[in-house]
């Protein structure tokens, strides 16, 4: 699969080469390692071109959070999924014994949601500190 034909006017024809100090050749790779999806070539372009250039930023404090957050959300889940399965018997047995004993069992799985709302919660709200007051 060959690359798009692009127009006569827009196509990147003309080379152009130049020299920066070792100042200015530090500046564009700091930036560059910011985007990883940029070449050096493409964000002179952009530059010259004076479009945007994205810089993208990775807080490495946010990393236990995510990784905590992902695990409640892997814990709620599975709660869930126990509580869907409990109420498919609780709804085919008629049996009052039966229908008590599953609606018991499911109560008891729901209180175990409970602390994993307040982590998820807790998790958020530091968060929220974090990124609303700047």
């Amino acid at each position: 699969m060959g690359r798009r034909k692009v127009s006569e006017e827009m196509a990147l024809q003309h080379e152009i080469k130049t020299r920066v100090n070792a100042e200015k050749f530090r500046e564009l790779q700091r930036i560059l390692s910011q985007n990883p999806n940029k070449d050096m070539s493409g964000l002179v372009r952009d530059i010259l071109d004076n479009r945007p250039v994205k810089i993208f930023t990775r807080d490495i404090t946010l990393d236990n959070l995510m990784e905590e957050l992902a695990n409640l959300r892997t814990e709620i889940r599975a709660i869930g999924i126990n509580i869907n399965q409990i109420t498919k018997l609780f709804n085919t047995y008629p049996e009052p014994r039966r229908k008590e004993f599953y609606a018991r069992t499911a109560f008891a799985e729901y209180r175990a949601i409970e602390p994993k709302i307040e982590q998820v919660l807790t998790i958020i709200s530091k968060l929220a500190k974090r990124w609303l007051s700047e």
